[in-house]
């Protein structure tokens, strides 16, 4: 049987670079689990924090190390890797190594801008060979806050309100900025959650509770992205759905997030012991039947494919349930919610990845 060379896509331009790190350390421990280890043979491909690719060599000591490169890595001839590392920099931005044309299926576990975002879809879709996950419309759809919403919207999907603004209407005269928040402060009222629309891992989100907080949030969110959302608070539950399949997607059990913080935030996110996750969440088996149609639903509606985590807000009091936002590549090591809800709902870790390889062959077929 031959095996499938699977490229590894890793690391790239994002301030989620070391989690990507870590996602694909522990998808690489899978493909060399069980039955994946006759069926896949892996190739890591490293994209650094300044866009250039490294060869598997250099990008298997990445994965082994779990961080960035450090003067301590070495490239293949066993020589000071930090010298090769900038002498790329300008010369070879994105260009691929050429084991790059050897590759069979691709699988990037890059998160946040430049990666989850369908840019390099759209570089994977021109190399006209497979890749796991969402395509360029469902990654871009499932990045953008402000596009997702209005795909859930469309799709009868129940939200908190929002409204959209733009960097130009932030940094406007004096006379237009306080009008906006004047608007803003009408139709969302305090507390409120101030996010730029294209990044990943709550960087830039602040909780305001009063004008001078939104003025400063709203300021800091435009210097990060050219499109910024504002949107009510709510005093809720947070519930995870992960979501499986192409045209015919399946949604797992459901899991809860709770955390001390103010809301779930990157610190709270990445560190250990800043929150608890409850796999399946303490709800009624009516609410979570409720959350996976509505998890299967905006999986549907952004074009998603192959997996995403779909996030929730349970309003307990009323039973509200509101969706929050999809996340097409949504952090993938051993502790992550998306393989732990899988694993609760009967399918291991390394069958997981062998599902996800099997899907974008089927997508691309």
């Amino acid at each position: 049987m031959t095996k499938l060379r699977v490229g590894l896509l890793f690391g790239g331009c994002s301030g989620e670079h070391e989690v990507s790190i870590r996602s694909a350390k522990a998808i690489a421990t899978a493909l060399s689990t069980g039955k994946n280890t006759g069926k896949y043979e892996l190739m890591p491909i490293y994209i650094q924090k300044d866009g250039c690719w490294q060869p598997s060599d250099f990008s298997q000591q990445v994965l082994e190390s779990g961080k960035p490169p450090s003067l301590q890595l070495t490239d293949e001839n066993n020589n000071d890797a930090n010298t090769s590392l900038a002498q790329q920099t300008s010369s070879n931005l994105w260009q691929t190594p050429p084991q790059v044309a050897d590759v069979n299926v691709w699988f990037p576990v890059l998160h946040g801008p430049n990666g989850e975002d369908g840019t390099i879809q759209g570089l994977l879709k021109l190399m006209q060979v497979p890749f796991v996950g969402s395509g360029v419309l469902g990654s871009a759809m499932g990045m953008d806050k402000i596009a997702m919403k209005i795909a859930f919207e469309y799709a009868g999907l129940p939200q908190v309100k929002y409204r959209a603004v733009t960097r130009a209407q932030i940094w406007s005269n004096p006379c237009v900025f306080p009008k906006l928040c004047d608007d803003i402060e009408a139709a969302l009222g305090y507390p409120s959650f101030v996010k730029p629309a294209n990044l990943g891992s709550s960087v830039g989100i602040a909780k305001v509770r009063t004008r001078s907080e939104l003025e400063t949030a709203l300021d800091n969110a435009a210097s990060y992205d050219r499109r910024v959302i504002v949107e009510a608070g709510v005093e809720a539950r947070e519930l995870e759905c992960a979501v499986l399949g192409n045209d015919f997607p399946k949604a797992s059990v459901v899991g809860e997030i709770t955390f001390e913080s103010d809301f779930y935030d990157y610190e709270t996110k990445y560190t250990e012991g800043k929150a608890d996750l409850f796999i399946p969440a303490r709800v009624s088996e009516a609410i979570a039947t409720q959350i996976q149609e509505m998890a299967t639903q905006a999986f549907l509606a952004v074009d998603a494919a192959g997996l995403a985590r779909v996030d929730f807000f349970y309003v307990e009091k009323t039973g509200e349930i509101f969706i929050n936002e999809i996340n097409t590549m949504p952090g993938f090591t051993a502790t992550s919610m998306y393989p732990m809800l899988w694993e609760a709902s009967g399918i291991p870790f390394d069958q997981l990845v062998d599902t996800l390889i099997q899907l974008a062959l089927e997508r691309h077929s």
